[in-house]
């Protein structure tokens, strides 16, 4: 008799062909995060650290569309484990790392895609694991904080953008990719004192919601701050000012310049550089007590590509995997 659905699930190890030789090709085998072993039971999650949670949805990008196949193109750019040579830290070797697949998102329905992320993070965090999610727009992050606030209390924000996403409503919506961070502040599970944004530019957003921000006691460090006093003496002044607690780590791709990730939603020129961006997510996860963090806004060119976008994505997590193993030390 066959078995029902969900009744043969276990933990597949992708690497165990390959165990032999040390090490697995990038091209072959299961499609996990850096080859990390693989389930969907919330049972199967104990004795990890960390988890990887797809959230491929980008059904409330305002402009650009194709997010939703993020998750999968920066799980094939993935890396195999290995100390990092500047750090000298093997996040794959210091944390145990298990891919918890996607979250089951219903096409054009936010509002179920969203709960489903949710329940799939708060998996992740009643198994006392640290979730990172992969999206997806940035409206993701609305789901993934409130999870994790919902375990461990409101939370501090470290979040590199272009945008402040602190909109009221995005084209009169309300649930949009640029609107999650004033929901969250305004639903009291991020505490505004402790939130810092790096990276803005552009046009938008405008006077009215830097207005409300400075109410908030929001702070924003601007590219030109980046540019003029330098991404160490920003990191620096952003540890100052999230201090001790839980914080939650969101980055959005678009916050790099498009020569390094052409592959955005809303891409605007005069970004960071790929080199900046990586060693602040390390430095915030090794010096910051991170309870969860989320890459979003990757548009890759097709469908599992490795492009560049993608690329940097994956750096962007592993840094910050390399960042919590030295956290750990």
């Amino acid at each position: 008799m066959p078995l029902a659905a969900g009744d043969n699930r276990t933990v597949i190890d992708p690497l165990e062909r390959w165990r032999q030789y040390g090490e697995k090709p990038d091209y072959a085998g299961l499609l996990t995060y850096g080859g990390a072993p693989y389930t969907q039971d919330p049972a199967e999650l104990a004795g990890f650290d960390v988890a990887i949670v797809g959230a491929p949805t980008d059904d409330l990008v305002s402009d650009r569309p194709g997010a939703r196949f993020g998750p999968r193109a920066i799980r094939a750019a993935s890396c195999p484990p290995g100390p990092h040579l500047e750090s000298k830290v093997d996040a794959f070797e210091e944390l145990k790392i298990v891919d918890f697949g996607d979250a089951a998102v219903l096409p054009a329905d936010a509002v179920r895609s969203h709960a489903a992320i949710e329940q799939l993070v708060g998996q992740v965090c009643d198994a006392g694991l640290l979730p990172i999610v992969l999206g997806g727009d940035h409206s993701i992050a609305e789901p993934d904080v409130r999870a994790v606030a919902a375990r461990c209390g409101p939370v501090g924000l470290v979040h590199f953008d272009t945008h402040t996403d602190t909109g009221r409503e995005v084209f009169g919506v309300e649930l949009s990719h640029g609107t999650p961070m004033f929901r969250l502040v305004e639903d009291g599970k991020v505490v505004p004192a402790r939130y810092v944004q790096i990276g803005l530019r552009g046009y938008w957003p405008g006077e009215s919601e830097f207005a409300w921000q400075r109410d908030q006691g929001i702070t924003s460090f601007f590219m030109h701050d980046v540019r003029e006093l330098g991404i160490e003496a920003v990191v620096e002044r952003t540890i100052e000012v999230v201090r001790d607690g839980p914080v939650y780590l969101t980055v959005d791709v678009d916050v790099l310049d498009p020569a390094f990730a052409p592959g955005t939603g809303t891409p605007e020129p005069g970004g960071m550089t790929s080199g900046d961006l990586l060693w602040a997510c390390r430095e915030v996860a090794r010096r910051l007590e991170v309870v969860g963090a989320e890459v979003v806004e990757v548009i890759p060119t097709a469908v599992g590509s490795a492009d560049v976008t993608a690329l940097v994505a994956d750096r962007i997590a592993r840094e910050i995997l390399n960042g919590l193993a030295l956290h750990r030390r």
